[in-house]
């Protein structure tokens, strides 16, 4: 899988509508280290500095949720023009590329959330992520409001518990968002969506074993043709990438959260060679793992 699996974290993506670039924002350091649990910011706080035209761009580690407070305008989501009005929530999966056109004075909120901080809410058995990968603009509700102004105000303070409970805001949030998308989208597909949940179950069972893909269709009964299909429809992205980037999510959440050597790691993570771990990991991010744990907050100079 490792020939072709780094296209994902590669920044020359064309735009099917013009010749240039489709551009890799980073928020806040998303190339260097995880984010706070969350990251909030108002549309206005952005949008005002860029004459209320956001280009086209990805984020390849990042899920953001928009609601439209006042005002509104356009979103393109992958190709797609997408009217926005009050009381819209705009559901961004990672790596979907994606752009904004507002109405100047337009009031609202984004979340962002890190992959990894998905990987620990979402659990492959309730079926959220394959409904949460949809690039689409869906009803928003007063629950929902009422959500994002309390991560925003938890996210400002500095209050004991403040990781536990911005994890459990987000995850709130993100189910609500699911629900929407999951009342809207209704039961087509529900064959594929059972194998896709199968297969995240099994994704979270033996990625750190570096199965392949035929590894996972066998055990799905089914072709590698068929389950690339099943993930193509389900997220936009081929099986082999989702394995890589399950699998660099790991990395990555060890490399942050424990003082493990990246030998270690590798070995946990099913590398028999743990520098061809760190080509593998350079490759994916553009980072040795050295050289991105170097850059974390409170690492040694």
């Amino acid at each position: 899988m490792e020939g072709s699996a780094f296209v994902l974290y590669n920044s020359n993506m064309r735009s099917a509508q013009s010749n240039t670039a489709i551009q890799i924002y980073n928020l806040f350091g998303e190339s260097r280290d995880l984010p706070d649990v969350v990251h909030c910011e108002t549309i206005a706080s952005r949008a005002a500095l860029h004459d209320w035209k956001l280009a086209v761009h990805r984020h390849a580690r990042l899920h953001q949720v928009l609601l439209i407070e006042r005002g509104g305008g356009e979103a393109t989501l992958d190709g797609r023009v997408c009217a926005l009005r009050p009381m819209r929530v705009v559901n961004v999966p990672v790596g979907d590329v994606h752009g904004f056109d507002f109405v100047p004075g337009t009031q609202g909120w984004v979340v962002t959330i890190a992959a990894e901080i998905l990987d620990e809410t979402l659990l492959a058995r309730e079926g959220l992520r394959s409904v949460l990968s949809r690039c689409m603009v869906v009803r928003g509700t007063s629950q929902m409001r009422a959500t994002m102004k309390q991560i925003f105000a938890e996210f400002a303070g500095r209050s004991f518990g403040r990781a536990h409970v911005l994890r459990a805001l987000s995850a709130g949030l993100i189910g609500l968002v699911a629900r929407e998308i999951a009342h809207d989208a209704g039961d087509n597909a529900a064959a594929d969506s059972e194998l896709f949940r199968r297969f995240e179950a099994l994704l979270e069972q033996h990625h750190r074993e570096r199965w392949s893909v035929s590894h996972y269709a066998a055990a799905l009964s089914i072709t590698p043709t068929h389950l690339n299909r099943v993930t193509r429809a389900a997220t936009g992205d081929t099986a082999s990438h989702l394995i890589l980037n399950r699998l660099i999510r790991e990395a990555r959440r060890n490399l942050v959260y424990t003082n493990l050597p990246v030998s270690t790691i590798a070995y946990a993570l099913g590398f028999e060679d743990p520098a061809y771990f760190s080509r593998v990991y350079a490759a994916a991010t553009g980072l040795s793992p050295s050289a991105f744990r170097s850059r974390l907050p409170g690492a040694e100079a």
